[in-house]
């Protein structure tokens, strides 16, 4: 498996996943099901986690809700691929994006432990040439000879993948909806 993993927690594969939901990630030697939106140690409330999906990676190492994470308690984020969306004649239009090669990405992640609660956060990066064409952002995607040197506190790992490693492309606005769960909403639509 691509991830090295001896033993996988039981999932369905799901097609529209949102800040707060259950996500897969892996830690060393281990996975687990987490909360997306982390939420840190000192949080007074887990309600801070909505704000904190995604994590900057120019900042990430600075900002007090994620350097003792971004320093302790990394993780990947496996994925088959994410949405994006671009403004397009007034109106969000979705654009999945995929690994050009079919493996899984392993976005960069951090997680935290509050009370019993655990969860974690993106990192986000400039775009490359690719994701420019839809977004300025995007996710960090950790190249598998690269997973023990992030799990394990390196740096220099956060910066867009080359843009041949991903495919981007429009899908169909059902997906702006997060109740809507099935594989249609990846097939490309037809322009």
């Amino acid at each position: 498996m691509q991830f090295g993993l001896r033993t996988v927690p039981e999932f369905s594969a799901r097609f529209n996943i949102a800040p707060s939901a259950p996500i897969l990630i892996v830690r060393k030697d281990e996975a687990a099901f987490v909360r997306w939106g982390l939420v840190p140690r000192w949080a007074k409330d887990p309600s801070i986690g909505a704000k904190l999906a995604n994590a900057r990676a120019e900042t990430v190492a600075q900002k007090p809700s994620f350097r003792d994470a971004y320093r302790k308690r990394r993780c990947l984020v496996p994925a088959s691929g994410f949405y994006e969306w671009k403004l397009e004649s007034g109106r969000k239009q979705p654009y999945y994006v995929r690994p050009a090669q079919g493996a899984l990405f392993a976005f960069a992640g951090l997680w935290e432990r509050w009370n019993d609660l655990e969860t974690c956060a993106l990192i986000t990066t400039d775009a490359n040439q690719t994701m420019r064409a839809v977004h300025d952002r995007m996710p960090v995607i950790i190249a598998t000879p690269e997973y023990e040197a992030w799990l394990s506190g390196a740096d220099g790992l956060l910066k867009p993948c080359p843009s041949a490693d991903i495919v981007a492309y429009r899908v169909s606005r059902a997906v702006n909806n997060a109740r809507n769960e099935s594989p249609d909403l990846i097939v490309p639509e037809k322009t």
